[in-house]
């Protein structure tokens, strides 16, 4: 049997992959236009922390910040991902008033993220939060 698609199968998967990209770009359009002066400040934490970058989430989010560590280390950033859950149960011992907590949740409204919040508001430590809700 031969395993190559036909000629209309390759132009509906060609088709299928060009919508992908075109929803992605829209995406990524939509996204720039929301950027202002606090993903700026964001930055700056990040440039000028003495610290960790540290990520954390829970579920997909959790993941995506799990990436974002591996990604800013393999760069020279210093970082580390700590999962909201585990936090809870002794892991938040690994983050200093010089880090920076990076916290991803999709809701903003996470109950594990909302519980860790007077602990790491009491290290000084500062936090950015990317959520799915301006």
């Amino acid at each position: 049997m031969d395993s190559q698609p036909s000629i209309a199968g390759r132009e509906t998967t060609l088709m299928l992959a060009r919508a992908v990209i075109a929803k992605e770009a829209a995406a990524l359009d939509k996204l720039a236009s929301t950027l202002d002066t606090s993903f700026v400040s964001a930055m700056q934490l990040i440039l000028n922390c003495d610290g960790h970058v540290i990520f954390m989430g829970v579920g997909k989010s959790g993941l995506i910040g799990r990436k974002l560590a591996a990604t800013f280390a393999s760069l020279g950033t210093p970082a580390l991902f700590v999962h909201a859950v585990e936090a809870a149960h002794g892991d938040l011992g690994m983050i200093t008033s010089r880090d920076v907590v990076l916290i991803i949740s999709h809701s903003g409204e996470t109950d594990e993220i909302l519980k860790l919040l007077p602990t790491l508001m009491q290290l000084s430590c500062p936090l950015i939060a990317i959520t799915g809700r301006p």
